[in-house]
């Protein structure tokens, strides 16, 4: 399922070190002459290619990178140091925009650098205005500012896990609970009406891309509902989580929920009837704590499950961080071949 994640960043190269005015002065020699050196060049700002990283949503934290100055020359002809550059990790298949002319830059494609703000040219000692006229010139000269550019970063954003479930099922309580998205939450079915977003950060560099579609219902495969318009993105997904209310109110078994989606993604592919699929019983905290795990037994026999299966709650938060961390294992090791 793809999304447009975007960012806008600031990007400011380094400025040129000034050239120097010197005269070399040694004992016994009156008249040196110039010596001054020039100065070094600004430090460029890069982008580069990462493959560990999957969205843009880093840049919410920082969004203005610098170039280091280049040095200012010195006496004895010495040039100064050139500026640090600075390399920008984004994520592969970013495409980089300047946000003032909307001017495409270029796209991030693989992990080869892509200059975005070029340094400042360093600027010149006096040395380099010694003539045959002119046997001590007082002249320099500074260097030239750095690039300064407002980026827009843009990536297609493919959602690494896909949500399953009937309309109430309580998806979006969970999208919510483990990630930035806000998805609207009511207790009534098809409160979710267009596919949610959810970027869920497990530690540095580590994040996932979770995407909460309408609930599907009996007929989803022939149309009914809304979700048949989604259905078919969730193929693209690496991995699908089943969510199941254990409680429902209008007092209908878990397991035949579980039946009924069964049913309907069969029937749409068997390429998404064969993808991975982990069941999540969600609202546990509504079953008493010394019944939990009998119920959880229970359900599995009548579906006859052997697959993994996941007891949370994602009001209270219960087992949703284990989950994360197993999904993120799971990714890991992921096969692109499967």
């Amino acid at each position: 399922m793809k999304f447009v994640d975007e960012a806008t960043i600031k990007v400011k190269a380094g400025d040129g070190g000034n050239g120097c005015v010197s005269f070399r002065r040694e004992k016994y020699i009156e008249f040196g002459g110039p010596d001054g050196g020039d100065g070094g060049d600004g430090g460029n700002v890069y982008l580069i290619g990462n493959e560990g990283l999957s969205t843009l949503s880093d840049f919410r934290h920082r969004r203005h990178y610098e170039g280091g100055r280049g040095e200012n020359g010195g006496s004895r002809n010495m040039t100064g140091a050139r500026g640090e550059d600075v390399v920008i990790d984004v994520p592969i298949g970013t495409i980089v925009f300047d946000d003032e002319t909307g001017e495409q830059i270029g796209d991030v494609v693989d992990t080869e650098k892509l200059l975005v703000a070029r340094g400042g040219f360093h600027g010149l000692g006096n040395l380099r205005y010694k003539s045959s006229v002119n046997r001590a010139p007082r002249e320099s000269k500074p260097g030239t500012p750095g690039d300064e550019r407002i980026l827009r970063l843009e990536m297609k954003v493919l959602a690494d896990i896909g949500l399953l479930g009937l309309p109430n099922a309580g998806k979006s309580t969970f999208i919510s609970s483990v990630s930035g998205a806000r998805p609207k939450v009511a207790d009534y079915p098809f409160t979710t009406l267009y596919p949610n977003l959810g970027v869920v950060y497990v530690e540095q560099y580590k994040s996932f891309v979770i995407a909460d579609i309408p609930g599907l219902v009996e007929g989803a495969a022939e149309g009914a509902g809304l979700g048949i318009q989604f259905l078919k993105h969730l193929s693209r997904t690496r991995l699908l989580l089943h969510i199941v209310d254990v409680d429902p109110a209008d007092g209908s078994s878990p397991a035949e929920a579980v039946r009924v989606i069964e049913k309907e993604i069969k029937k749409y592919a068997d390429e998404l009837g064969n993808k991975p699929r982990w069941l999540v019983l969600n609202k546990m905290d509504l079953i008493p704590q010394d019944m939990q795990e009998e119920f959880t037994r229970e359900i599995l026999r009548e579906l006859n499950w052997e697959g993994e299966v996941f007891s949370i709650s994602a009001v209270t938060g219960q087992g949703t961080k284990a989950l994360t961390y197993k999904i993120m294992q799971y990714l890991d090791g992921y096969d692109e071949t499967y």
